[in-house]
């Protein structure tokens, strides 16, 4: 029988500290915020955001600062910020954040927004419900009509995230320039149970953020929230004109990746006709809907037209399985119009590894498309482009699309609080999403310019694991403050080691990591 003073079965006690002030569970965390104040992004939020502008209590930047760390240490609801708050030894930290660059009298009036003085370190879970409100708009919601794709109209603080965001994005290409520009765009399904929410095609309750990736940089370049039941091709071309506009100095060359959604001829012509002041000309690669009219153009292709597609593998070129031919075709849309652009269309086919009897291919539900040639059932792909690269190459390049963009959406879905709605307003799920994005695009700079190497493509689980969650001790003497960590802990060399590089970013010419 264990005696009812011992606390659990091993024989140690758990205490409380008699001060808590002095100690951080998450000493990992402090050069995100060296990050956000070298970035730029603190001061982006403190221009862009004025809905605390005037009153009483905590100020956008605290507010915004405070949902983003909180999607970077694993919190996926309001509520978490409790967690947050309790670590009274980061919030020591998180003052220095909150007026980095401030003038004296600005921090004076910052104090003075407190009648009582400020105890907490985070906003609240009722203030963050409140500020994140502040986002919808109720006349937007009387416009809706049942039963018809809706997208309401950005409010100006949501526009003012997506510009914190914009200038966030300029910063990372500022110090890893980059003269190409492939844009992915793809939508994304967060299944939610809240009662405003829409029924999407796959007939679940959800929301649908279509989502423009910028590849090279590994960031998030433009989003728009959106209901489930919008389609995902929906007004495209007007995301695709706003992403365009983001993309800051430096990017001469724009290319495009997208699945079927894309395959709009609205979108097509204004890619191909230079109606891009900017840009020009952009080069794309497409899915192509795989039609009854286009299986009949495949079917055309001699056996002799099919080229082995291949991969490159540690520099060596390995086969896919997959088959390759170009496909003379013009879809109806566009046939019977003299100045339709003219472009290339590419099928792949792949053999499918159990073939089907005799007479059974009709009857078989298979999530792609399927032909049958001779004796062969085959997996049938599409792809429009109106780039001048070999068919190989523009597959593989198409393919990529898979690679990344999709799994960005993983990440923010899964390892940030972007799967998690807080509220069954639309605008204040809007700006939840907006805020996970932010974070991530943090994450994804932290990783590629400040650490580099292996870290690049580490997902948030290690880096919190390895980085983040460290505890430490913060100590203050006279103006200067300290934190500490246990002697001899490999991580101090790394944490010293982004410091130094997120300085040099902040403060003198860019250097590769």
């Amino acid at each position: 029988m264990i005696e009812q003073s011992k606390q659990g079965i091993l024989s140690y006690r758990m205490e409380q500290e008699s001060a808590n002030r002095n100690l951080t569970g998450l000493a990992g965390l402090a050069p995100y915020l060296d990050l956000a104040c070298a970035s730029g992004m603190v001061s982006s939020i403190n221009r862009n955001l004025k809905v605390r502008e005037q009153g009483q209590g905590w100020t956008d930047v605290q507010t915004v600062v405070s949902l983003i760390l909180l999607n970077l240490v694993g919190g996926d609801c309001v509520d978490d910020l409790e967690n947050l708050n309790a670590d009274a030894g980061f919030g020591q930290l998180l003052k220095r954040c909150e007026t980095h660059g401030l003038p004296r009298r600005v921090r004076r009036e910052m104090k003075k927004r407190w009648r009582k003085g400020q105890t907490r370190n985070v906003v609240s879970a009722s203030v963050a419900r409140r500020y994140l409100s502040a986002f919808h708009d109720d006349e937007q919601e009387k416009l809706r009509t049942p039963g018809k794709a809706f997208i309401p109209k950005a409010t100006e603080s949501l526009l003012g995230l997506r510009r914190v965001n914009a200038e966030f994005v300029g910063f990372v290409q500022s110090a890893n320039k980059q003269m190409v520009a492939t844009l992915d765009l793809d939508a994304t399904l967060i299944e939610t149970s809240k009662s405003s929410a829409l029924y999407c095609y796959k007939h679940f309750q959800a929301y649908q953020p279509y989502n423009v990736y910028w590849a090279e940089q590994g960031l998030m370049l433009h989003t728009e929230f959106r209901d489930g039941n919008v389609p995902a091709g929906y007004d495209q071309l007007r995301v695709l004109k706003e992403a365009l506009s983001y993309l800051p100095a430096g990017v001469r060359i724009v290319r495009l990746r997208s699945d079927t959604a894309g395959y709009v001829h609205e979108l097509l012509r204004y890619c191909e006709m230079k109606r891009n002041e900017r840009f020009g000309r952009i080069e794309f690669a497409i899915s192509c809907d795989v039609t009854l009219e286009f299986k009949r153009a495949v079917e055309d292709v001699s056996e002799n037209e099919w080229r082995v597609l291949y991969k490159e593998v540690d520099g060596k070129q390995v086969r896919t399985g997959r088959e390759w031919a170009e496909v003379c075709f013009v879809p109806n849309s566009i046939a019977f119009t003299s100045d339709a652009p003219i472009y290339r269309y590419l099928a792949t086919r792949e053999a499918l590894r159990d073939q089907p009897l005799p007479g059974m291919v009709e009857q078989l539900s298979l999530p792609f498309q399927i032909m049958t040639k001779g004796e062969v059932t085959y997996k049938v792909f599409g792809v429009v482009t109106n780039m001048d690269w070999s068919g190989n190459d523009i597959i593989r390049f198409h393919d990529g699309r898979c690679g990344k963009a999709e799994e960005a959406h993983k990440i923010l879905k899964e390892d940030f609080a972007g799967g998690v709605m807080p509220s069954d307003e639309f605008g204040s799920n809007a700006a939840w999403w907006a805020i996970a994005v932010l974070a991530m695009n943090l994450s994804a700079a932290m990783n590629r310019l400040v650490l580099g190497g292996v870290w690049a493509n580490r997902r948030m689980k290690a880096v919190r694991f390895l980085i983040i969650c460290l505890p430490g001790r913060v100590v203050q003497k006279g103006r200067q403050l300290y934190l500490r960590l246990s002697r001899g802990h490999p991580a101090f060399e790394v944490l010293v080691g982004m410091r130094l590089r997120i300085l040099e970013l902040a403060t003198g010419p860019p250097v590769s990591a």
